[in-house]
């Protein structure tokens, strides 16, 4: 066992000394060391429960014979960060969480680990952790809050940003709004439709790091609990056949996940995310892939913000094994990959049926016959752009109009409050993706403006920085190059007409090359916003949001 190191022989002896400060009995020093990495915390909603998790997750390892250990990782409430300086912490903390996870189980000498996440970027940011540490590891999140409802409907949190744009529009009155803001997030939990954090823990499923269940089933549910006690008895058996997460995120796991991307309607924050996960176990994840698989796979719901089901509802349908059985009839998933219940993706999801067809439409009925996100290159994209296609608009799927151009997210945000942005417009906010904002922040409350005022269906919004999971509508995000680089996107103009071909994965502007290489050469770097502490350090490091925005060492 690793943790021999820190407990066997005669040198170890001032280590066992500590762990004796611990109350950690002799017994307990023989069995092995099971790290439970608890991203607990009194902030986030979806993590307010986790210490619940985290000893049921204690119970199941102590059941099966090992030794569990508390440590601790961070995480940020992307709602709280959103439309503020905080917002610029939000995707950096994917790093943190891999690096600051490294370190506590390289220096305590853990023989396995439990990973405890629930939001946005601390579930990527683990399963980076656990591809670059790669010893026997299980997931087991703190699962989704339970929709909303007002006035008789489900909601959600995006819907509650939507309701104070649709306020500023006057169609709302305060009380409306205060009802949605009462009743809008009504438990603890990630965020109930399929914004990030769920899409990463429906993805972490699909890839094999997860057990069944572990996207769907609901956080206040105690089936939850029930999952965390068989999480940590299947480490135990992981480590028994020392199967490690570098052996269940295979490139054959990869493709699984891009595929059931494609089939749930993920997040394009997913975009940046298993990139990075692929770079840290060895995988070379290259983008071009996702048009490939999404041109071959239908998608099968549209769940919040793309349609009115909630993962509440995916969880009753049959969870993700339901949709995965579904789309297997299709020859599209690679059903040999081992995964953490020690079986195979065949074996896992053989007689998961779906058990509503409303939820999750069979394959012979498809809400497309192509997937949920789509990559768009163009004069404007030369490397990439990424769109959640399932959520635009049909009339928004090809669109021209004029470019109203924001160098920051608050000046774009004051001008559609204000009443400037007209149907037809194409809003572009660049000097925020990884290196130039820094940080890459989510635009939520631009496109929340824009629906909530009922532009949703004639106005597009394009960025080099990135989207909620919560956003709907022709919300183009990860231009690449990025503004700060000297990409295209800095060289927009106001009123140039930009084309938007997303059936064609395209993203244009109607300006001649000419013409954009004297607007290149007139072009100046603008001074770093932030020159000091992690900010610095992560816009200095930052690869392109088309490789997943990690860090170049």
């Amino acid at each position: 066992m690793k943790s021999d190191s820190v407990k066997k022989g005669m040198q170890q002896a001032p280590h066992r000394s500590l762990f004796n400060a611990l109350g950690m009995t002799e017994e307990e020093m023989e069995r092995p060391l099971i790290g439970i990495v608890s991203s607990y915390n009194e902030i986030v909603p979806g993590h307010m429960n986790l210490d619940k998790i985290v000893d049921a997750v204690k119970m199941g390892v102590a059941m099966a014979g090992g030794t569990p250990v508390m440590v601790p990782a961070i995480a940020v409430c992307d709602g709280i960060a959103m439309g503020h300086i905080g917002m610029k912490y939000s995707l950096v903390t994917r790093d943190l969480v891999a690096d600051s996870t490294e370190c506590l189980a390289r220096a305590h000498a853990f023989d396995a680990l439990v990973m405890v996440p629930n939001c946005d970027k601390n579930v990527p940011g683990l399963l980076m952790a656990a591809a670059r540490i790669n010893i026997p590891t299980v997931f087991v999140s703190g699962g989704p809050m339970l929709a909303g409802r007002v006035q008789g409907h489900k909601t959600s949190l995006s819907s509650m940003f939507e309701a104070v744009g649709a306020y500023t529009a006057g169609k709302m009155t305060e009380e409306d709004v205060k009802e949605y803001e009462q009743k809008a997030c009504p438990t603890c939990g990630s965020c109930s439709g399929m914004y990030t954090a769920n899409s990463m823990n429906c993805l972490t499923e699909v890839l094999g790091m997860g057990l069944k269940g572990n996207g769907t089933i609901p956080a206040v549910y105690s089936e939850r609990l029930k999952l965390a006690k068989h999480a940590g008895m299947a480490v135990m058996e992981l480590l028994k056949k020392n199967i490690c997460p570098r052996d269940i995120m295979s490139e054959k796991a990869f493709r699984n996940a891009l595929t059931m991307d494609m089939a749930l309607g993920c997040s394009t924050n997913s975009m940046l995310h298993l990139p990075a996960i692929a770079h840290e176990a060895g995988v070379d994840l290259n983008l071009e892939l996702a048009n490939e698989i999404s041109a071959k796979t239908p998608n099968l719901c549209h769940l919040a913000p793309a349609g009115p089901t909630y993962i509440e509802d995916l969880n009753e349908a049959g969870g993700i094994y339901a949709v995965m059985n579904e789309i297997s009839k299709l020859g599209l998933l690679e059903l040999d990959c081992i995964t953490a219940t020690g079986k195979t993706v065949g074996e896992n999801i053989k007689g998961c049926v779906n058990k509503d067809p409303e939820v999750i439409r069979p394959v012979e009925n498809p809400y497309s016959s192509t997937g949920g996100i789509a990559i768009l290159k163009g004069n404007l994209a030369p490397d990439s752009a990424v769109v959640k296609r399932s959520a635009v608009a049909p009339e928004m799927l090809k669109h021209e109009g004029p470019a109203r151009v924001f160098d920051c997210e608050e000046d774009a945000i004051e001008a559609i409050k204000g009443g400037k942005i007209v149907a037809g417009d194409v809003v572009v906010i660049r000097y925020e993706g990884p290196k130039g904002g820094p940080g890459m922040r989510e635009m939520l409350n631009p496109t929340s403006a824009i629906a909530g005022m009922g532009l949703g269906s004639t106005v597009a919004l394009i960025t080099d920085g990135r989207f909620s999971g919560a956003s709907r509508g022709a919300s183009i995000g990860h231009t690449c190059p990025e503004a700060a680089v000297g990409g295209p996107i800095a060289l927009v103009e106001e009123g140039d007409i930009i084309s938007i071909d997303i059936d064609n994965h395209r993203l244009d502007v109607n300006v001649s090359d000419e013409e954009m290489a004297a607007r290149k050469e007139k072009w100046q770097p603008r001074k770093p916003l932030v020159t000091s502490g992690y900010l610095a350090r992560y816009a200095a490091m930052a690869a392109p949001a088309s490789r997943g925005a990690i860090l170049e060492i």
